[in-house]
Parts: C-alpha cells; sequence; structure tokens
C-alpha cells in the first residue's frame, strides 16, 4: 500500500497517463506494493491502480462537524436555559429554532477546518524539499509527464530489477532517488 512519495527508491516518467496506469497496474500485478504516481492533474484509476484505501478524511470532518453543532447547541442552550435565564415576553427560555442558524454555522466551520488541517497531515505537507525534487525531469510531473515512484523500503525492490521492469511497463526515463541527493 502506498505511504506516499518514497524517500528513497527509484522513479520512471511515462508520456501518458495511460501508460502509467498501465505500468501502475502490471507493477501492482508483478508483486510490488510501495508505489506512488505523480501527475500534473488527477487521472481516473489511479486510486485503484495503485490500491489506495478508502480516505478517512470525509469522517473525520463529519465527526469534527456533529461536534460543532453539538457544542454550539449545547452553549447556546446552556446560557440561554441554565446559567442567565431570561424571561422577556412569555417566550420560552429553551428556543431550538432560535439556535439553528448558530449551530449550522458552527458545524460548518468546523468541518471545514477539520478538513483543512487532516488533508495537510495527509499529504504530509508542508515539504519545502523531498528526495523526489532532486530526481532529473521531476518537474515535468507538474507539466505533461507522469511518473511512477517505487519505494526503496518494497520488498521487491532491487535498483537494477525495478528499473528493468520500469523499462519494461513503457518508461521513456528512469532514474533513482536517493536521499543523499540533497
Amino acid at each position: 500500500m502506498a505511504k506516499g512519495t518514497p524517500r528513497h527508491g527509484i522513479a520512471g516518467e511515462f508520456e501518458t497517463a495511460d501508460a502509467m496506469l498501465g505500468a501502475l497496474r502490471r507493477l501492482r500485478a508483478g508483486g510490488y506494493e510501495r508505489l506512488d504516481a505523480l501527475t500534473p492533474y488527477p487521472v481516473e484509476g489511479a486510486e485503484e491502480a495503485l490500491g489506495l484505501p478508502r480516505s478517512t478524511i470525509p469522517r473525520w470532518v463529519l465527526a469534527a462537524g456533529l461536534l460543532g453543532a453539538a457544542a454550539a447547541y449545547l452553549v447556546q442552550w446552556w446560557t440561554n436555559a441554565i446559567d442567565y435565564p431570561l424571561v422577556v415576553g412569555g417566550r420560552p427560555l429553551a428556543s431550538v429554532p432560535a439556535y439553528v442558524p448558530i449551530t449550522f454555522e458552527t458545524a460548518i466551520l468546523c468541518a471545514s477546518l477539520m478538513a483543512f488541517c487532516a488533508l495537510l497531515r495527509k499529504a504530509r505537507l508542508p515539504a519545502l524539499w523531498h528526495p523526489v525534487f532532486e530526481v532529473d525531469g521531476i518537474e515535468s510531473a507538474q507539466v505533461d509527464r507522469f511518473w511512477v515512484a517505487i519505494s526503496g523500503d518494497d520488498a521487491r525492490y532491487t535498483p537494477e530489477g525495478t528499473a528493468a521492469e520500469l523499462r519494461a511497463a513503457g518508461a521513456r526515463r528512469v532514474s533513482l532517488i536517493s536521499e543523499a541527493g540533497r
């Protein structure tokens, strides 16, 4: 299972998204598990080809939104009905319709903050430097090329054998990722 871009290993460049997807499927079928894809835009089918599990971020966002809504409702109820009850015009102390806007807005605020923080954490950002940045030509992954990176921690990884498998899968260029490149 992919755990992010490898800190050491090997990377291969592909001309098209379809070629990259084919290489990912071929490598996964060959037993490689620690793979990553670097692409200029989201590629449909890449998650399945990488064997990535479904993200847990939506669950965390839902939990934060519900917790925020509950906290907002409880604060309003406590202050109006328990801590400082004020009867004005015979209205009830705990008026649920009056609490809806603040409850809704707090739920949205908490959910969006959780989504932002969870995304940064999952993406391991901010990353000012990473060994993959030193690979010759990797900047093309931001423009028009597709890269497959294989971690050196993968059980099937050997520099020569993995390079040969990347070339057999159609890689235009194969480069080593070295943490000592900095």
